[in-house]
């Protein structure tokens, strides 16, 4: 498994964004030689206030915790350079900053092609990568893990405040990111053909200009053999990451076993507008009050559907000798109300958002 994540670029006076990710990356590719053997991967993103990092493919959770360390490290090295402070927080706190699209022509012609859509699209989001193999299998997977997606973006919800603003919710990012045309649940596919022949619709009607627009919550990597589970905020503790990219193998890993044993293919009765249901209802409230139970097919409180969620997956968890540290960190996010309520206790206690920022910055940095 492997993990990507996108950071903020902040301006360290004034806490909006900034748009260095230029400078950034030629500082790290100082650093860091192009074909340097173990460099961290720092990338450039839509815009230029942001940095996208991504760990190595990791057998364990140890691992997984320190190549995030070390990629995030990377990037806030990076940022410094550039002078600014390299954020894990999905969507802008403050209002104001320059806001600028990257200098690249896929990404220009994005802007071109998509006009107001990709305008707010300065967002940050976690993806986890799951190898997967066989695609037939994947594709499976893909299918029969979307009920359980809310409840992986609840765990993960991290994203309150837009532009000065508190949406009231607890993922405002997954509310901009479902606005693409390929955003958010959709059917199940069946199958890796109809799979590909989905893709190449959106292409050709031009919902997608890419395979790599294909901004499904959970999708065939482009690159790898993984399946990519995107419905993840960022999270601004690594310790939160850690535990949804555990989840989230579980889950495939789950599935897998299923599909293996004849027992696969999609949860009956999950019409994409149930679906997209859950998702609000998941990023209107973390893990705060209720999700919607993907077994019962009714409001639990949260803490239930996580519970349901651990032994769901009790047999992977188990036998990857996870389960006691997912409970752990389960514990210790569901004490503190998730990133959202971190997020709103920073600024109930001192009326002010910037703190919001400077919180957050000191959160990223703290492993």
């Amino acid at each position: 498994m492997g993990v990507e994540e996108e950071l903020l670029l902040v301006d360290p006076g004034t806490g909006a964004v900034s748009p260095v990710a230029p400078a950034a990356l030629a500082a790290h590719r100082e650093r860091w030689r192009p074909g340097m053997v173990g460099a961290p991967r720092v990338e450039h993103e839509l815009y230029q206030q942001q940095l996208e990092l991504a760990t190595e493919p990791c057998a364990t959770l140890d691992e997984l915790r320190r190549s995030l360390v070390r990629a995030r490290s990377a990037a806030l090295d990076a940022a410094s350079a550039a002078g600014a402070v390299a954020v894990a927080v999905p969507t802008p706190v403050l209002p104001g900053g320059d806001e600028r699209v990257t200098r690249d022509a896929r990404y220009q012609r994005i802007q071109q092609e998509y006009g107001e859509l990709a305008r707010p699209a300065s967002v940050c989001g976690m993806h986890v990568h799951v190898e997967v193999a066989d695609e037939e299998a994947a594709v499976a997977v893909v299918d029969g893990v979307r009920p359980w997606l809310p409840v992986l973006l609840a765990l993960s919800a991290n994203s309150p405040y837009w532009h000065g603003r508190d949406t009231g919710h607890a993922s405002w990012r997954s509310q901009v990111w479902t606005r693409w045309p390929t955003g958010g649940p959709r059917e199940p596919l069946g199958g890796a053909a109809d799979y590909h022949e989905t893709a190449r619709l959106l292409q050709e009607w031009g919902a997608a200009m890419d395979e790599a627009m294909l901004y499904f919550d959970v999708r065939l990597a482009t690159e790898l053999p993984t399946v990519e589970i995107r419905v993840a905020d960022v999270c601004t503790e690594v310790d939160d990451a850690v535990l949804v990219a555990a989840l989230a193998r579980a889950l495939v890993v789950t599935l897998l076993r299923e599909h293996c044993a004849g027992r696969g293919g999609d949860a009956p009765g999950w019409r994409t507008d149930l679906l997209r249901a859950a998702h609000w209802h998941a990023s209107r409230n973390g893990v705060g009050e209720t999700l919607v139970h993907p077994q019962r097919r009714a409001l639990a409180p949260a803490i239930t559907v996580v519970q349901a969620l651990v032994e769901h997956t009790a047999e992977a968890l188990n036998e990857a000798g996870e389960r006691g540290t997912v409970l752990e960190l389960i514990d210790r996010l569901v004490a503190a109300g998730g990133g959202a309520a971190r997020q709103r206790g920073v600024a109930d206690r001192t009326g002010r958002l910037e703190a919001v920022v400077t919180d957050l910055a000191e959160r990223t940095a703290r492993w």
